[in-house]
């Protein structure tokens, strides 16, 4: 699994100009799955994400998580982050988990976030979304669970 990860002062998704999920003070992730990907990475990757220290401490470093910050996060899927863009003009996503698939890992991730005891919305998995932000910093992360430990 790959996400993306902002700090973010708001963030909400829309779709077909419906507000879906909206969070204000936490993170916004953007997950992708791929094809080798498991439950255990879905696990693994919400309980780094829910104790990732990116936001920060009295004395300005980044020294805490979401949940001590008692923020949210609002979890959008995006297969795009495994876009493969070696070849040619137009990415191949041929890496990317097909939905049926990629839907309950997902949903495991936003499962794990949530036991963590963190407050997640989420966007509409298989949707055109219009996602917006407030990027907070900037703080961007960028996490692969084939890389973790």
């Amino acid at each position: 699994m790959r996400a993306v990860i902002q700090r973010v002062a708001r963030a909400s998704v829309e779709v077909h100009g419906e507000t879906v999920g909206a969070i204000d003070h936490g993170l916004l992730v953007l997950l992708g799955v791929g094809q080798m990907d498991t439950p255990e990475d879905a696990i693994q990757l919400a309980r780094k994400t829910a104790h990732l220290r990116i936001f920060d401490d009295a004395d300005g470093k980044l020294n805490r998580s979401v949940l001590e910050v008692r923020g949210q996060m609002m979890v959008v899927s995006q297969f795009t982050l495994y876009a493969d863009c070696r070849k040619g003009r137009r990415p191949s996503f041929v890496e990317a988990a097909r939905p049926e698939m990629a839907k309950p890992l997902y949903e495991a991730f936003v499962a794990e976030a949530r036991r963590q005891g963190v407050p997640v919305e989420i966007g509409a998995f298989q949707t055109l979304m219009d996602v917006a932000l407030v990027n907070r910093g900037p703080v961007t992360i960028i996490l692969d669970s084939q890389q973790l430990p």
